[in-house]
């Protein structure tokens, strides 16, 4: 097999689609084309058929009643439709909602949203290996406590969180737990009972599905959990979600979940080794280090940071060749670093220096071997071209040192 270039190390931003989900969806664009809400002839039969068997394939990824599956247009809305539909809902119980500084910006911004209409949230900052406090979880609840809000693996760094810990406070308090678990769902197991989470949001083109589908796990039994819809219309998806349903992205996600979950134990086992191998090769260069935990983390992503180098400028090394993503330009074309990686307690010389790996399921070993050499060669490259370097070599204490302003 030749070598596949450019090399594509971004599955978390997106993943490409798998051949066999877009075979699956292409009837549905033409000659099954109804609408699934159409009762009274074949072509609405044909189409309510195929997403009821896609709302079974998604809901035994994650070991749901299909019942209990709403389906979105992807993950941020799933996101919004949790946290804003639970935030109306249970107004009369109280108006608290406990989240994290290192959640998806679709989950940060609902949540500052819900401030502004008068809601109380509270934001756990995270420990330096990204996890974070359960006693600090348990001491934010109050009695107006309605809903914690705690993503299941981070989309930069790829850390786990104890669900299964955070899912005991919540119940314990009678708390509703939801959690945003687009980049663990066909990953890694995810399981709604054996977990305690009462609702999950996921997404279809992170797990080489099609984009604009994705779905919102809520608990019908113990506790029987509501929404309010935030998109009204006819009252489909037991009128939580209203909207004509998008039969082929359905469909696709569907057959995409079915493939997460008969290949999920040995794409991982085969990812993480990958992985390791990419990122053992990498930590041999000086001065390297791997932001967040390595023991509670998913098995296809890891970020480095590569010190005295600045990840926009790595990145142009070899971005013809290798697409990846830097720790200062995952949420916009700003020069920000990465608010995730800075929650870590990373300084910003840290955070400018980050690459995000993304491996996935067309990732070969040729790449990752392509993409050891490219990045071993640029940082060194770089660094030879760097003062600060040099001086660090001297042995120069770079944080001693004053900085004249002008």
């Amino acid at each position: 097999m030749e070598l596949k270039l450019p090399v594509y190390l971004d599955n978390n931003a997106t993943t490409p689609m798998d051949p066999r989900v877009l075979e699956a969806m292409l009837p549905y664009f033409t000659e099954k084309f109804g609408n699934a809400a159409s009762r009274n002839h074949s072509f609405g039969w044909v189409a309510e058929e195929a997403v009821d068997y896609a709302r079974e394939q998604v809901a035994k990824l994650i070991n749901a009643d299909p019942k209990e599956i709403i389906f979105t247009s992807g993950a941020t809305e799933a996101d919004n439709l949790a946290i804003k539909g639970v935030y109306e809902m249970y107004a009369s119980k109280g108006n608290h909602v406990i989240t994290a500084t290192t959640e998806h910006k679709a989950v940060l911004d609902t949540c500052k949203h819900i401030e502004k209409t008068g809601g109380q949230v509270t934001y756990l900052n995270v420990k330096e290996d990204g996890l974070i406090d359960l006693e600090e979880l348990e001491k934010a609840i109050t009695p107006k406590t309605i809903l914690i809000a705690i993503m299941y693996g981070n989309n930069e760094t790829g850390v786990v969180q104890p669900i299964r810990e955070i899912s005991k406070i919540a119940r314990r308090h009678g708390v509703l737990f939801f959690t945003d678990a687009t980049q663990a769902v066909g990953k890694i197991p995810v399981d709604v009972n054996a977990d305690g989470i009462d609702l999950l949001a996921f997404s279809g083109h992170k797990m080489y599905g099609p984009k604009g589908v994705g779905a919102l796990y809520v608990r019908r039994k113990n506790p029987r959990v509501k929404v309010t819809s935030q998109m009204d219309g006819g009252g489909h998806e037991r009128g939580m979600r209203s909207g004509t349903l998008n039969v082929p992205a359905i469909v696709g996600f569907g057959k995409a979940c079915e493939l997460c979950m008969n290949e999920m134990e040995s794409e991982a086992a085969r990812l993480s080794k990958m992985r390791d191998r990419l990122e053992n090769s990498l930590m041999e260069l000086e001065e390297t280090y791997v932001n967040g935990s390595t023991e509670h983390r998913l098995p296809h992503v890891s970020n480095i940071s590569f010190k005295y180098v600045e990840g926009e400028g790595l990145m142009m090394g070899f971005n013809k060749n290798i697409a990846l993503s830097s720790g200062s330009a995952c949420t916009s074309a700003s020069l920000e670093p990465s608010y995730v990686l800075k929650a870590l307690g990373l300084g910003d010389d840290l955070a400018h220096s980050s690459l995000r790996f993304g491996l996935g399921r067309f990732t070969t070993d040729d790449q990752i071997d392509f993409t050891i050499d490219a990045i071993k060669s640029t940082v060194t490259k770089l660094r030879e071209m760097s003062p600060l370097w040099e001086m660090f070599k001297e042995g120069v204490d770079i944080n001693a040192i004053e900085w004249a302003h002008h």
